[in-house]
């Protein structure tokens, strides 16, 4: 790079004109997490990228006479990356266009030669959403359109040498397109990119919840190794996301106090508070008690957090509380395994999740200790239990007729009746502070059985009425699982969700302002 500036500036002073690659300019202006940009092919109306840090945006112009054949001309943001990734945005073109096929979309490139071998998942102008692909330098095109159109988010994943488009509409689920043995190489250029299908027209495409995430290796060993992780903040109504806090260390389950000041997670067994003006956490005081797991929930009125904690001479996983403050833990199960969902709204009883003569059912338990009462009995894993605001009704998760659905129950057990279909694995049902919403994860079956809940996975965060008689709609396309949503975890306005992302420590997102 230096060599190349020397020779630049050489050039100028000697008043010649030459075409200066675009790599040389790339580090003048903010590019998020990108670090070049730049028109590729013999492009006519130069391009450009930009990113927008309040507004947490992309845009890149770009002109050009197609993407297409076996060469290209488009405007192109990048990095370069090894290994497996996936790569996520919500985009769209601005504006009504000059022609149908103008593009927007992801790439990924062998190089920044306009022959180069890549592949695509772009969506066109008039609607057109598609997985295109250049098997090798200076080849024809290929294309395998996908199964509906307009999408507007677009995800496009590696591993190995299959590529696989994942696109929707917001808030529906993903629609899939795959191509294997496509072999561009170990490193390659990943990116955004603008292409107008007219060399005379510069086109504008806007990219939102831009997200590059480094998937688990097949050799990770569940529950042994961790990726990393992102504490992120959702708008409900508008699905916008936000990443406050990075770790390269596994965190898991926010939690969200009554106040609204501050978040309360788990990592490497302890507690801690998280700080939302500050963006700092810290250890919470829990005593002895330092083996906690992610089914830890506070009460009602933010005063009181239960806390699951695993003893194994007790048989595994067992219930304690303590003043939200931090303190001295108050043992409530005698036994394990016991994994704590809910406190009543009168903060006099709990609800949990145990493993009593070789199944898993819901019981509940007084908040001061005493005998347990069981109020599921079905054959299958029962899960996930919480109090609506108001003490109506329980929500959970079971798998008694062979798939994760989401349920309701009155209080004493009775009246148990799915408020999900059997399209997804439903897990842990969080009911907004306003009594009417219910936001959950849902796991994809052919990723998961139908009662696991893994680490590393896709997933989708689905909500809908309390009533359940709305088919429920996605607002979180999430690589994650388990702990990414397994407690309440709704802002006290009923206006945001807290959930953790993941991935691999060297692909870790920037905080986000």
């Amino acid at each position: 790079m230096m060599r190349l500036l020397k020779k630049n500036l050489v050039a100028c002073l000697l008043g010649l004109s030459i075409a200066v690659p675009f790599t040389a300019l790339a580090q003048k202006t903010d590019l998020g997490v990108f670090t070049g940009h730049g028109d590729i092919g013999d492009v006519l109306k130069p391009g450009s990228a930009s990113y927008n840090a309040q507004k947490r945006q992309y845009e890149v112009a770009g002109a050009g006479y197609n993407v297409w054949f076996d060469h290209d001309e488009f405007h192109y943001l990048w990095k370069q990356m090894k290994g497996d990734f996936i790569l996520y945005t919500r985009a769209g073109l601005v504006g009504k266009g000059v022609d149908p096929h103008r593009k927007v979309g992801w790439m990924v490139r062998s190089s920044l030669d306009g022959k180069s071998a890549h592949i695509n998942a772009v969506v066109h102008g008039d609607g057109l959403t598609s997985l295109q692909f250049r098997r090798t330098t200076g080849a024809d095109t290929e294309e395998m359109k996908a199964k509906m159109t307009h999408a507007d988010v677009i995800q496009l994943e590696r591993k190995g040498n299959t590529y696989t488009m994942r696109v929707a509409k917001f808030g529906e689920p993903f629609v899939t397109e795959q191509v294997a043995d496509l072999d561009l190489g170990e490193e390659v250029y990943v990116g955004l990119f603008v292409g107008s299908h007219n060399k005379e027209v510069l086109e504008k495409g806007v990219f939102r919840d831009v997200r590059i995430s480094v998937p688990a290796p097949d050799s990770l060993v569940p529950y042994r190794q961790y990726l990393a992780s992102n504490l992120e903040i959702l708008d409900v109504a508008t699905g916008d996301r936000k990443v406050i806090f990075t770790h390269p260390k596994s965190i898991q389950a926010p939690n969200w106090t009554p106040d609204g000041k501050t978040l309360l997670y788990n990592s490497d067994g302890l507690m801690y508070t998280f700080d939302l003006a500050k963006r700092r956490p810290a250890v919470l005081n829990t005593g002895e008690i330092k083996n906690n797991n992610n089914d830890h929930v506070l009460s009602f009125d933010g005063t009181m957090l239960g806390l699951s904690s695993d003893v194994k001479e007790l048989g595994g996983s067992i219930i304690y509380t303590v003043p939200a403050k931090g303190g001295t833990p108050k043992q409530i199960t005698p036994r394990g395994p016991s994994y704590l969902h809910s406190w009543s709204p009168d903060k006099k009883t709990l609800l949990f999740t145990g493993q009593r003569d070789g199944d898993f059912n819901i019981f509940s338990v007084p908040a001061a200790g005493g005998p347990e009462v069981r109020l599921t009995d079905a054959k299958g894993l029962d899960d996930g239990p919480e109090y609506s605001p108001d003490g109506k009704y329980i929500y959970f998760n079971s798998a008694r007729d062979g798939n994760m659905r989401i349920y309701r129950m009155k209080p004493d057990g009775s009246d148990q009746r799915a408020l999900t279909d059997d399209k997804f694995q439903d897990w842990f049902p969080h009911i907004s502070p306003d009594g009417k919403w219910i936001v959950f994860i849902s796991f994809l079956k052919e990723e998961v059985e139908v009662d696991d809940h893994p680490f590393y996975k896709h997933v989708y965060l689905r909500l809908m009425p309390v009533s359940g008689d709305v088919e429920p709609r996605v607002i979180a396309y999430v690589y994650g699982g388990q702990g990414t949503i397994n407690t309440p975890s709704w802002s006290p306005d009923s206006k945001k969700v807290a959930f953790v992302s993941n991935t691999a420590e060297s692909s870790l997102s920037p905080v986000e302002k």
